[in-house]
């Protein structure tokens, strides 16, 4: 486990957040630190055909050692961190034989990693825990994820007697940023299917994500002195809040959960004259998910009546439900389920409450179900990966290129 703890240590080390202002690939130029790094890492174990293009995309290839047909198949994590939280000085900590404890990660500032609240924590007493020391993100969303796929890769590398197909590796920029996808070659890729290790606590195996769409909404007010404003003033401000108040309010982040849709207000500003707020709108369920559109379009357009014009909205979709797109080639989640059942673990087959990348590759030819990476809490400072979580990802890895190569 020590190999795979300080890859992994080494990585987090490296500020990779990503920027969703920017409208260059990668969003920052930082993330090309950890970028170039890893195109050097994957010449020195033994990769072939490695490749890094203008946009940091980084793919190469593991020859298969059989000599028959195999299908080739790749493995796909990102690189950047969110943006939500400081990647910046990450320092980590090491918790070693946790004793299912409160883990104090900043005394100062009285931080504290609880199971209390957190009770995930409990399942993980007498494992280590890597966290963060309470003023960064730890960047295992998706570290982890590298850091287990260039170690599976390795091994096999070391290993010639476990026999295995062509495999491709593949490491993306931005996809915290809903962008990861977006410049992807897959037909240079050339596999026949993926699977991107992005996923949280050990056994995750996941297909279904949400339909995602990101909303804007812009309100011109009129301000006039309060004490003749009757009939004259437009409070921005008022608008935007009575437009949120319409939207359904159990339908919201905290109090969804499985295959329940939300709207999600995340910034909100403004003035009496100028009112600004961005939402993202969520569901399993197309129509579902088109049905909240229209119901976005339907409050604003009433409003606009109510105003005259003083509202406009800009819906963007942002990537939808790879399940349509998995079903057909179904037994590529088999062979994943087989190979966790396989090593000893127990699949966790849901849906994600969100997107990766696999998302937007499925509808892009390229199927690609989810698998864990082994972290918890993601983008903020109470997050943390177990270092045996990181361990079974990468003997996952290793039985899903062997059952591949066994199925063909």
């Amino acid at each position: 486990m020590q190999d795979i703890m300080n890859r992994f240590l080494n990585y987090v080390k490296i500020d990779t957040q990503s920027d969703s202002s920017s409208n260059i690939t990668p969003s920052t130029a930082k993330q090309w630190n950890l970028a170039n790094r890893l195109v050097d890492e994957l010449r020195e174990i033994g990769m072939s055909d490695v490749s890094i293009d203008e946009n940091a995309y980084i793919m190469a290839t593991l020859p298969s050692n059989v000599d028959h047909e195999v299908p080739t198949i790749g493995f796909i994590s990102h690189f950047d961190t969110s943006p939500d939280f400081s990647g910046t000085n990450v320092n980590p900590k090491i918790i070693n034989n946790y004793d299912g404890k409160d883990i104090i990660l900043h005394e100062e500032l009285d931080i504290i990693l609880s199971p209390e609240y957190f009770d995930d924590l409990k399942q993980y007493e007498g494992k280590t825990l890597i966290t963060t020391d309470g003023t960064t993100l730890l960047g295992a969303d998706d570290k982890a994820g590298i850091a287990e796929i260039v170690t599976a890769m390795e091994y096999l590398i070391n290993h010639p007697e476990i026999k295995h197909g062509e495999i491709r590796v593949g490491f993306t920029p931005d996809e915290e940023i809903g962008r990861g996808a977006h410049k992807f070659d897959v037909d240079a890729f050339g596999a026949d299917w993926a699977y991107t290790m992005d996923g949280s606590q050990i056994g995750e195996l996941e297909y279904e994500n949400f339909n995602a769409a990101s909303a804007k909404i812009i309100v011109k007010g009129k301000s006039v002195h309060p004490g003749y404003a009757k009939g004259k003033m437009v409070n921005a401000l008022l608008i935007a809040n009575k437009i949120i108040s319409l939207l359904p309010q159990s339908e919201v982040p905290e109090k969804t959960e499985g295959r329940e849709g939300f709207f999600h207000v995340h910034h909100f500003k403004g003035e009496i004259e100028h009112a600004e707020m961005e939402l993202i709108i969520r569901d399993h369920s197309k129509s579902r998910f088109e049905e909240r559109k229209k119901l976005l379009n339907k409050i604003v357009s009433e409003q606009n009546v109510i105003y005259k014009n003083a509202v406009q909205l800009e819906i963007k979709d942002q990537y939808y439900n790879m399940k349509e797109k998995i079903e057909p080639v179904f037994h590529i989640v088999e062979i994943a389920k087989e190979a966790m059942e396989s090593v000893g673990i127990t699949p966790i087959i849901k849906p994600i409450r969100g997107g990766t990348d696999g998302s937007q590759l499925s509808f892009m030819g390229l199927p690609c179900p989810n698998i864990f990476a082994g972290g918890h809490n993601f983008h903020g400072k109470y997050e943390y990966v177990p270092v045996e979580s990181m361990a079974k990802a990468i003997e996952v890895i290793v039985k899903i290129c062997e059952l591949t190569a066994h199925k063909s």
